[in-house]
């Protein structure tokens, strides 16, 4: 009898153990980002990213709960985005999105998020209309989209003042790949380019997944441009890059942020050399804040290249994690005040990564800062 009651008293506890174990809270942070298709490589390695900052944030032990990584494939395509946007903004223990890569993916799931009242920071999308659109009459919901990396006005404008004070370039020939983000990218340097007496010689329209450009470059070489400025991803641009190198063009040749990741290298072979290349913000290496993450990715990630937006990830991730501790979890509750998590970020002032994060009446970044490289021996090296 005295051993049947012993039995049954650690059956109690047990249960108590593993009742009070079982209810412990979890709020989860999504990510949507392109994990497969032409581009996953710059997905993945944000996702990456999120790993290290989900993991940190629980090895931290500043909290009474769990934080989770739910991962959204958006295949860079915009209509993909909006459902995964849906997907996301059903799932109550989803307390914000990082995401998305691709401004013409973020520009539309954003109104999903908004609907919702779900905190968005982006970490990669560059076209101004994402927060932009949050200032228009037709925005009926709160302004819950936030982006802590800087936009196309900024970088093209950079890209072509650098090319006429720098370079001396007087002529170009623009490309674009008719996204939101490889379009509105051209057009800001056009504008540019023009307003300090470059000419353009011509501005087309490639399609994302195209491969022969040589028709085009032909006409192209006929121009005899100083320099090809290209707006997209790596894939296009570093089969344009290849093909003018082919057809004995010997025009500079420029583009922005998501051409900074050794896939270029892998599509242009030799015709990546002497490439320039900008992106938002400055090379973390050269932050002294971003040290230590530069040295806990490579020892978590070993071999893997960061790719152009993975300490953008980290950062954003961060942020979200501090708004729902500071904000979004209410006292002796589980409950999450979305509200509450979208009003802090506008009044946040956070030294991470990139340096300090501001954020303006839009949503994005105070931090303005453009970087540009060249490409030598198949190395980014910065000039600035």
């Amino acid at each position: 009898m005295q051993n049947k009651l012993k039995s049954l008293t650690l059956i109690f506890i047990l249960t108590v153990f593993f009742s009070c174990k079982s209810k412990e809270k979890v709020y989860r942070v999504a990510i949507a980002v392109p994990l497969t298709g032409d581009i996953a490589a710059m997905g993945q390695g944000m996702r990456r990213g999120a790993e290290l900052a989900i993991e940190e944030a629980n090895q931290s032990g500043r909290f009474k709960y769990k934080i989770e990584l739910r991962s959204f494939d958006d295949r860079a395509d915009p209509k993909e985005a909006v459902n995964v946007a849906n997907q996301i903004s059903a799932d109550p223990n989803i307390v914000a999105v990082v995401g998305h890569l691709n401004s013409g993916c973020s520009i539309p799931a954003a109104q999903i998020y908004a609907r919702n009242n779900l905190l968005m920071i982006t970490p990669a999308a560059t076209n101004p209309k994402l927060t932009l659109q949050q200032l228009e009459p037709s925005w009926k919901w709160n302004k819950n989209v936030f982006r802590v990396n800087t936009t196309d006005d900024v970088q093209g404008q950079f890209a072509a003042q650098y090319l006429i004070q720098n370079l001396k370039i007087r002529t170009v020939a623009i490309i674009h790949d008719k996204t939101p983000y490889g379009q509105g990218l051209c057009e800001e340097f056009q504008k540019e380019f023009v307003a300090k007496n470059g000419l353009v010689l011509s501005f087309d329209g490639i399609a994302v997944g195209e491969k022969d450009f040589k028709a085009l470059l032909t006409r192209i070489k006929t121009q005899n441009p100083n320099a090809i400025y290209f707006g997209g991803i790596y894939n296009e641009g570093g089969l344009i890059a290849k093909q003018a190198k082919e057809l004995g063009i010997k025009s500079l040749f420029i583009s922005g942020d998501a051409l900074q990741t050794k896939e270029f290298f892998k599509v242009a072979g030799a015709a990546s050399e002497g490439a320039y290349i900008t992106n938002v913000g400055l090379p973390p290496e050269k932050i002294p804040s971003a040290l230590t993450f530069l040295e806990k990715y490579k020892n978590k990630f070993q071999a893997t290249d960061l790719q152009p937006y993975d300490h953008y990830t980290y950062e954003a991730f961060m942020i979200a994690i501090l708004a729902l501790e500071k904000a979004g979890v209410q006292p002796d509750s589980d409950a999450v005040d979305h509200s509450k998590m979208i009003e802090f970020m506008r009044t946040l002032r956070y030294d991470g990564v990139l340096g300090t994060t501001e954020f303006d009446e839009k949503g994005d970044t105070k931090n303005k800062a453009i970087s540009i490289y060249v490409v030598k021996n198949k190395s980014f090296q910065a000039l600035n």
